[in-house]
């Protein structure tokens, strides 16, 4: 099931990404002459006026095959040659290019506005936190090898109580109470009981010294954690203050990984692929529909900010091309634009190889 909510997640995602550049060549009088989920072999297609829709089998991409945008093409100089991408002013070229990326980030804002009318996971310092309701000890994340992954816990958990064996932390209790209560067990046996979505079990682990500071801990991340819940406009406004605030994070994030590449001091374990997206969304299937569409806003998110790093067969990159041709003030090499292409193409599926090896490796440990 996770496997093919990772599938219909992706090719929704790709979809509203293609069909951003799709649209947008459209509706700039640009000829499109394919339109495409997936790469090929085809599954099937069919066509509908000048254009090819097909379904193809490989999932893990798409593109849209718009008149003129190959470089190696042949200048037109037809009855088409002004519904040709080359042939448009570098302005129209570059809002065709960056389409992609403004609806995936359009397409995170809406499903975010659904997921809190419904009621969307939240932590109780976000800025709406006048909306946020019933605010519980939640577990954000676990440190790898720690007590807390091994015994289980996930992010998302609910922290409904936990004892010693000897004592019981007493309800209502706080982030800090929980944490001092962790604290001030150590080298016993903890019973914590979570709920996860619907279903609520009991955890035992034990903390250990030293974990992260001075003091025992388990190796896990809590935070108070409500539903943030709205409803008409109000929806709409939270979840763009949302989803620009997530665009910023995962940005700022992606250019510190990046930073720390050139340094030589990258961590990839911090990059998850396909194989371990799949596993995320069974867990955040687990914990509700809201949790879902949620976690989908977000993988569009990533998406639209990878997508617009200056790197050739990313948009970014395509954009880098038609920025220095507007300052050049004539086009490219087409030799030039096709081998930075595929030379950046094959880098991109190294890091998706390595990446899923990672994946791999963490699953079976």
């Amino acid at each position: 099931m996770s496997i093919i909510l990772f599938l219909v997640i992706l090719a929704v995602l790709i979809a509203v990404h293609e069909f951003g550049h799709f649209i947008t060549a459209k509706l700039s009088g640009i000829r499109v002459d394919e339109f495409a989920i997936g790469f090929p072999p085809k599954l099937f297609s069919w066509k509908s006026g000048e254009t090819r829709y097909s379904l193809n089998i490989i999932p893990f991409g798409g593109f849209v095959k718009i008149y003129g945008e190959d470089p190696s093409e042949t200048p037109d100089t037809g009855p088409d040659q002004e519904r040709s991408f080359a042939n448009k002013p570098r302005p129209v070229q570059a809002l065709v290019l960056s389409a992609g990326v403004l609806g995936n980030v359009i397409f995170a804002w809406l499903i975010l506005s659904i997921a809190l009318m419904i009621g969307l996971p939240a932590p109780a310092d976000y800025a709406g936190e006048k909306l946020l309701q019933d605010p519980k000890v939640t577990v954000l994340g676990t440190l790898p090898g720690s007590p807390a992954e091994k015994a289980g816990l996930v992010p998302g958990d609910v922290i409904q109580s936990i004892s010693s064996g000897k004592e019981i932390l007493p309800l209502p209790f706080s982030v800090d109470e929980v944490r001092n209560f962790i604290a001030g067990n150590p080298d016993q046996k903890l019973s914590i009981e979570i709920k996860r979505g619907t279903e609520s079990k009991v955890i035992s682990v034990t903390a250990i010294d030293n974990i992260i500071s001075d003091r025992p801990g388990i190796g896990v991340s809590l935070g108070s954690v409500g539903i943030l819940q709205a409803s008409g406009l109000a929806a709409f406004y939270e979840g763009a203050k949302l989803t620009l605030n997530s665009v910023y994070q995962v940005a700022k994030g992606l250019l510190l990984f990046l930073k720390d590449a050139l340094q030589g001091a990258a961590n990839l374990s911090q990059i998850t692929g396909p194989v371990g997206i799949v596993n995320l969304v069974g867990e955040a299937s687990e914990f509700g529909f809201a949790y879902l569409l949620g976690f989908t806003a977000f993988i569009s998110i990533n998406l639209a900010v990878i997508n617009l790093l200056p790197f050739p067969a990313l948009d970014g990159g395509r954009l880098l091309f038609v920025g220095i041709e507007a300052i050049i003030r004539r086009p490219i090499n087409a030799r030039i634009q096709n081998v930075a292409n595929l030379v950046g193409f094959c880098l991109l599926i190294l890091l998706m190889l390595i990446v899923t090896y990672q994946d791999i490796l963490r699953l079976i440990k």
